[in-house]
C-alpha cells in the first residue's frame, strides 16, 4: 500500500508530488484519523479556485480501505475534506510530517528551495484564516461586447474529470484543450527555463500568441486579450478576457473562476488580487487557427 501526496500550489507548472511507502501510509492514516467530525457552514471546502497554496491531496495507490483512507481527500489547515464528509484530524502537524518526509525521501524530486517555499506558504495561509473572508464582489457591468472573445462557460471546463484535472491557465486562456497541462513553447519544442517573464513570454511566442502594445483592456481588432503574469521564481499563471471586457482564469487542474483571491470579479488583472503572481508581464493575444500549444 502506498500513498500519492502532491502539494496543490502551482496554476501552470505541474505540482510537486511524491509517493509515501507502506509504513510511512500506514503513519499517515493514522494521523489522518478523524478528531471531531464538521457540518454545516464548518464543513464548505476552502475555495479551489484561488492562487496559491491551496493544500495536500491525498491519493492511496492501493485499495483504500487497507490504509483507511478515502480514495480521494484534501487535507489543509488541519482539516481533511474528501466527498460527503469533512473532519478535523488528529494529527494537526500533518502537513509539516509531510514535508519532512518528502525532504527525507530519497528521489521525491522537491528540491529544499521548493520545501522551504511549501512550508512558508502553508504558515501564511494558517495565519491568514484568522481574517474573515471579504464579501463577494459585484459584477461592474460594462456593456461593451468583444465579440472575438471567448464565452464564459466555465460548467464546459468544470467538469470535475479528464478536461478539468488535465488543462491548466495556460489552456484555458488560449481557450485551447491539449489534455496535456500545457506549457508555454512545448509545441515548437522549446521549454521555460526561468520563472519571469523574460523566460516565458518569448515561450509565448513560440506558440504564435502575439504581444499587445495597448495599455488599456479593450477588445482587440482580431483573436482574444490574455493576459500572462508570474510568482517570481516560481511559476506562470495567464487570465483571459470575455465578451464584457471581464476577466476570467483556471488555477492549476481546479476549476475556471471570474473571481481574484479577493473574491472580486476582475475587471483588470493588473489590479486584481492575484496573490504571490505580483509581476505583470503583459497582454498579448491569441489567435485561433493560428496558435498551437502542447
Amino acid at each position: 500500500m502506498s500513498v500519492r501526496v502532491t502539494f496543490d500550489i502551482f496554476s501552470g507548472r505541474v505540482n510537486p508530488a511524491f509517493t509515501l511507502g507502506p509504513s510511512d501510509a500506514a503513519e499517515l492514516s493514522k494521523r489522518l484519523q478523524p478528531a471531531a467530525k464538521l457540518t454545516g457552514a464548518a464543513a464548505t471546502p476552502p475555495a479551489q479556485s484561488v492562487l496559491g497554496y491551496r493544500g495536500v491531496l491525498i491519493e492511496p495507490l492501493g485499495p483504500a480501505a487497507v490504509a483507511g483512507l478515502p480514495a480521494h481527500a484534501r487535507v489543509v489547515d488541519g482539516t481533511l475534506y474528501a466527498p460527503g464528509t469533512a473532519f478535523r484530524i488528529q494529527g494537526s502537524d500533518t502537513e509539516d510530517y509531510l514535508l519532512d518526509r518528502a525532504a527525507a525521501t530519497a528521489g521525491s524530486g522537491l528540491s529544499p528551495e521548493l520545501i522551504a517555499l511549501l512550508r512558508e506558504e502553508s504558515r501564511s495561509r494558517a495565519a491568514a484564516k484568522s481574517s474573515p473572508p471579504p464579501p463577494a464582489g459585484a459584477n461592474p457591468g460594462p456593456a461593451l461586447v468583444c465579440r472575438c472573445a471567448p464565452l464564459y462557460e466555465p460548467g464546459w471546463w468544470n467538469d470535475g474529470g479528464q478536461i478539468q484535472l488535465h488543462n491548466n491557465c495556460y489552456n484555458y486562456a488560449c481557450d485551447y484543450r491539449t489534455d496535456t497541462f500545457a506549457q508555454p513553447g512545448r509545441a515548437a519544442g522549446n521549454r521555460i527555463t526561468q520563472f519571469s517573464c523574460q523566460g516565458v513570454q518569448p515561450c509565448a511566442i513560440d506558440d504564435a500568441l502575439t504581444v499587445s502594445p495597448q495599455q488599456a483592456v479593450r477588445c482587440p481588432g482580431e483573436g482574444h486579450l490574455v493576459a500572462l503574469v508570474i510568482w517570481p521564481g516560481w511559476d506562470f499563471h495567464w487570465y483571459r478576457m470575455g465578451r464584457e471586457l471581464l476577466w476570467s482564469h483556471k488555477p492549476g487542474n481546479w476549476p475556471v473562476t471570474n473571481l481574484d483571491n479577493a473574491g472580486q470579479r476582475i475587471s483588470d488583472p493588473r489590479t486584481a488580487d492575484r496573490g504571490r503572481y505580483t509581476a505583470f508581464c503583459s497582454f498579448m493575444v491569441a489567435m485561433h487557427g493560428h496558435i498551437k500549444i502542447d
